[in-house]
C-alpha cells in the first residue's frame, strides 16, 4: 500500500506512530493546510514521509498514493472520501464514517461501482479481545442484557463550560458524545447483534445543543443493549454481554480493550448454592484473555486493511462496510429520536 495522510491533528500523528512497524506500507505523502505546513513539514521529518501538499486535489493528483487515510476534523469527511474516490483512491477513513446514512450510502456505491475499497478506521473490529469475544458468545446461552460505558472527562470540557466551542462540541462539526465517543459501543452492539429492532437516544443537552452525554438504547428481539457515552464525566468503562448462562466482560475502554474475561454455567456439575442475598449460584467456569500488549492500538487495523487491498479482499472489505453503514443508520437514528 501507497498510503497519503490528510491532516496533521493528533489522530494522524497517533496513525503515523501505529504505522512505524509495517514495512507493508509506504508513506508517501501528507496534506497540511497551508497554516499548518510547518507541522505537516515536521511530520515528514520524523516519520520518512515522501512528500508534503498543501493542496488535497494537486496531492490526489500528483502523488503516487493508492490510499487515503482521512484523519481531517468529523464534518468534512464525506467530501474528503468521495473526492478521493473520484480520483481513483482507496480510502480509509476515520470514526465517525459520515454524518449520514445517505452519505455512507453513496460512498459505498462509488467504491463499489469504481472497484475501490473504503473503510472505517475503527480499532475494536482489528483487535484480538474482540475476536474471541465473538467466537464465545455461543458460551453464555440466549442473551438477555448488553451494557456498554465509555465515559472520560473531555480534556476540552472546561473551555465548553466557559463558553469556547471546540468542534467535539460543535453540532456543526458533527461533534458529540455519540458520534465521538459512543460511536464505539454501537460498533460492539451491531457487529455482534446485527440491526437493533428500535433506537431510543437520551441526551444530556449541552447549552450550543450539543449532546455532551447520553445513553442509547437498542431493542433486539429478548434483549435490549444500553449504550452510555460521556464527554462531560467520568466512569469506569466496560462492555457487559449477560446471557442466561453466563456474562462476558470487557474491563476497558471499548476502543482499547486490553482484556477480556468470561463466566459461564458448567453443565457438566450443575450444583446449586444460595448466596447471602438468597439467590441460587451455580457453579461456573471461568476463563480470561490478556493478550500480549500490542506496539499500538491501531496498527492492527492498518496491517489489516493493507492486506485486504493488496489481496483484492472484496469479500470482507464488504463485510466491514456493510457494517460500518449499518453504524451510521443506528446513529443517525438515535440523533433524530431526540429531536
Amino acid at each position: 500500500m501507497k498510503l497519503a495522510l490528510l491532516g496533521t491533528g493528533k489522530i494522524v500523528e497517533d496513525a503515523l506512530v501505529a504505522l512505524e512497524p509495517l514495512k507493508n506500507i509506504d508513506k508517501v505523502a501528507i496534506f497540511a493546510r497551508p497554516h499548518s505546513k510547518n507541522k505537516g513539514e515536521a511530520l515528514q521529518k520524523k516519520h520518512n514521509i515522501t512528500e508534503v501538499y498543501t493542496d488535497v486535489d494537486k496531492l490526489l493528483a500528483e502523488s503516487t498514493a493508492d490510499t487515503i487515510y482521512i484523519g481531517l476534523i468529523n464534518s468534512v469527511h464525506f467530501e474528503y472520501a468521495k473526492k478521493s474516490l473520484l480520483a481513483g483512491k482507496n480510502v480509509i477513513l476515520e470514526k465517525p464514517f459520515t454524518a449520514t446514512y445517505a452519505e455512507a450510502l453513496e460512498l459505498k456505491e462509488i467504491a463499489e461501482k469504481n472497484k475501490l475499497f473504503i473503510f472505517e478506521a475503527v480499532t475494536i473490529l482489528h483487535n484480538e479481545v474482540y475476536s474471541r469475544l465473538s467466537s464465545d458468545l455461543n458460551k453464555i446461552g440466549t442473551i438477555r442484557a448488553v451494557l456498554c460505558n465509555y465515559s472520560q472527562y473531555s480534556s476540552r470540557y472546561d473551555d465548553y463550560l466557559k463558553g469556547e466551542v471546540a468542534h467535539s462540541f460543535d453540532p456543526n462539526y458533527c461533534g458529540g458524545a455519540l458520534y465521538d465517543i459512543n460511536v464505539y459501543n454501537v460498533h460492539y452492539c451491531v457487529s455482534l447483534f446485527g440491526m437493533p429492532k428500535n433506537v431510543q437516544y437520551y441526551p444530556n443537552i449541552g447549552f450550543n445543543g450539543i449532546d455532551i452525554s447520553g445513553s442509547l438504547v437498542l431493542q433486539y428481539d429478548g434483549f435490549t443493549a444500553v449504550c452510555t457515552g460521556a464527554k462531560d464525566s467520568d466512569s469506569p468503562c466496560f462492555v457487559s454481554i449477560q446471557g442466561e448462562d453466563g456474562y462476558i466482560r470487557i474491563p476497558d475502554k471499548p476502543n482499547v480493550a486490553r482484556a477480556y474475561e468470561i463466566n459461564y454455567v458448567d453443565k457438566a456439575n450443575q450444583t446449586l448454592t444460595k448466596d447471602a442475598a438468597g439467590a441460587m449460584v451455580r457453579n461456573s467456569i471461568k476463563d480470561e484473555l490478556v493478550p500480549a500488549p500490542v506496539f499500538h492500538r491501531m496498527t492492527q487495523e492498518f496491517n489489516d486493511f493493507a492486506q485486504i487491498i493488496d489481496t483484492k479482499d472484496y469479500k470482507s472489505a464488504k463485510l466491514l462496510l456493510e457494517e460500518t453503514c449499518n453504524v451510521v443508520k443506528v446513529l443517525e437514528d438515535g440523533l433524530n429520536s431526540a429531536k
